[in-house]
């Protein structure tokens, strides 16, 4: 069955072409009573739009584009969901792309979202990125940063306040009575983590007879905090940290696992431990997990909210950087009072 065209739409409509084309991409520009034919023709016939066609014409694909680092990790997960919100309330659709944490996929999407004039592109990713985002942005597609803030004033970004959020879980375990504090991440040129470094650190220089003993581990992932975990744990009491700062909850989360289920260390008593970006499993764990909360859903918005604005033919004035605090989130895991029994 051939495919049915504007030209049997406007035939049955008794309107001009033109004026089915006005009621598809313009539909104000046409009168009530001339759009009640069109749709009754539409309907009959049961025409579908031909949505490349239109893009050619126009130029631009009425879409946008997410890379992520990880969309296995709920963090980015739940960002993507606030993406896919905001851009529908926009008449968008949202390609989702996950880059694995690779630099060659990374560039590889870059490239392909480029190639199909996405009309802009959110893009998060571990790595410095900006002079690679710089270029594209160069040539007419805009980008937002995802997750770390731009170097640049121009550069468009939605982040959190890291250092502040690092020097919130530190000063919470300093607060009760840790002395002896890891902080497990890495790696440590990732801007993230080394701000989240940085603000523990600063937490540190603040306090008396408190150290700060820095654990580097080649990524985030659960089975990252499982491994550092069985380190930790072969140690003596009296040299194994008291306190553990993980620099996300999926760290965390192995760490938790292990000291408890396999190595029957007590959390908080003998070790507390404080993670990052408070996604919902930390919550629900064997030991509600106290973690610096991050905004996730209001991260996709903003974002979406920043890429529409350059998108404007007008964009509006003022800073094109959003950058979120963080709140610390205490829970069990880091609450309890060193040599009091767990309850």
């Amino acid at each position: 069955m051939a495919r049915v065209g504007i030209r049997e739409v406007a035939t049955l409509a008794e309107v001009s072409m033109g004026t089915v084309s006005h009621y598809i991409n313009h539909p104000a520009r046409v009168s009530p009573e001339k759009r009640e034919r069109i749709q009754r023709a539409i309907e009959q016939l049961g025409f579908v739009r031909n949505n490349a066609a239109y893009q050619l014409r126009l130029g631009r694909s009425a879409a946008i584009a997410y890379i992520a680092p990880d969309v296995s990790n709920p963090f980015f997960a739940t960002i993507a969901e606030g993406v896919e919100q905001q851009a529908a309330a926009a008449g968008l659709s949202v390609f989702i792309a996950n880059s694995n944490r690779s630099r060659q996929r990374e560039d590889a999407y870059l490239e392909m979202f480029e190639a199909h004039r996405v009309q802009g592109m959110l893009v998060a990713s571990h790595d410095p990125i900006e002079e690679r985002l710089e270029s594209i942005r160069q040539r007419g597609t805009p980008i937002v940063l995802v997750g770390q803030r731009g170097a640049s004033p121009d550069q468009p970004s939605v982040s959190i306040d890291d250092v502040r959020g690092g020097y919130l879980a530190a000063k919470h375990l300093i607060e009760h009575g840790r002395k002896r504090i890891a902080f497990v991440g890495g790696p440590l040129g990732i801007r993230q983590v080394a701000d989240r470094l940085e603000g523990a650190s600063n937490a540190i220089r603040e306090a008396d007879d408190v150290t700060l003993e820095v654990l580097n581990v080649p990524d985030r992932t659960i089975v990252d905090g499982r491994d550092i975990a069985r380190v930790i744990a072969r140690r003596s009491p009296e040299t194994r940290p008291d306190a553990i700062f993980a620099v996300n909850d999926l760290l965390a989360l192995g760490i938790l696992q292990t000291l408890v289920n396999e190595q029957s260390i007590e959390v908080p008593r003998e070790i507390a431990l404080v993670g990052y970006d408070d996604i919902e499993f930390g919550e629900a764990s064997i030991i509600p997990l106290t973690s610096v909360r991050a905004p996730h859903e209001e991260f996709g918005i903003a974002a979406v909210e920043l890429l529409i604005n350059e998108l404007a033919e007008t964009p509006a004035a003022g800073s094109k950087q959003v950058v979120f605090e963080p709140i610390l989130v205490v829970r069990e895991s880091s609450g309890g009072t060193i040599g009091a029994p767990r309850a």
